[in-house]
């Protein structure tokens, strides 16, 4: 075999080995605009507000949209959904609407929150609409707070707790 391919190969297996046990040992990268891109690292932290997780969405006719419509990957959460990562917004007894303007969280609206109508290829947006919601006990409403493009709360509501896998902390973002 060619010297340099040789390299390459061999280049490529310690690449995919070495992906393989920083995910296994908790790395996560960030592609998406949901939250800041960068490289997270897996945590027990408490899921709270304002913290950043992983979650499967719930398989509900909404996700199933959006993964035809390429807004979430495949996975292996139920429903063949891939993990989502966003940022915990509102939780326990916070008062939510969604509305044509945007998320309100205890009657503040949330930057980066105006629903979109339409999708980038001129489809209709789904709008979870709400108007002084009282979260429960274990509701979350999952956001981004740097992106208005996001596929978030403001289009499939508030999920439970139970969805959300781990807690991740950001260990370089760009």
């Amino acid at each position: 075999m060619n010297p340099f391919l040789k390299n390459i190969a061999f280049s490529v297996a310690i690449s995919v080995f070495s992906f393989g046990v920083l995910g296994a040992a908790g790395a996560r990268i960030n592609t998406t605009k949901s939250i800041p891109v960068g490289l997270y690292w897996t945590s027990r932290g408490p899921v709270e507000k304002g913290a950043y997780v992983m979650f499967c969405p719930p398989h509900v006719d909404v996700f199933d949209e959006a993964q035809e419509r390429g807004y979430i990957g495949a996975g292996f959460c139920p429903g063949g959904y891939g993990y989502m990562m966003k940022r915990i917004l509102a939780a326990k007894n916070d008062d939510v609407s969604i509305a044509d303007d945007g998320v309100r969280v205890n009657g503040e609206l949330l930057p980066f929150s105006a629903p979109r109508k339409v999708d980038s290829a001129g489809r209709p947006m789904p709008l979870y609409k709400v108007d002084h919601y009282s979260l429960g006990n274990a509701e979350l409403l999952l956001m981004s707070d740097v992106s208005n493009t996001s596929f978030d709360g403001r289009y499939f509501g508030p999920v439970n707790r139970s969805q959300i896998k781990t807690v991740i902390r950001p260990v370089i973002t760009w």
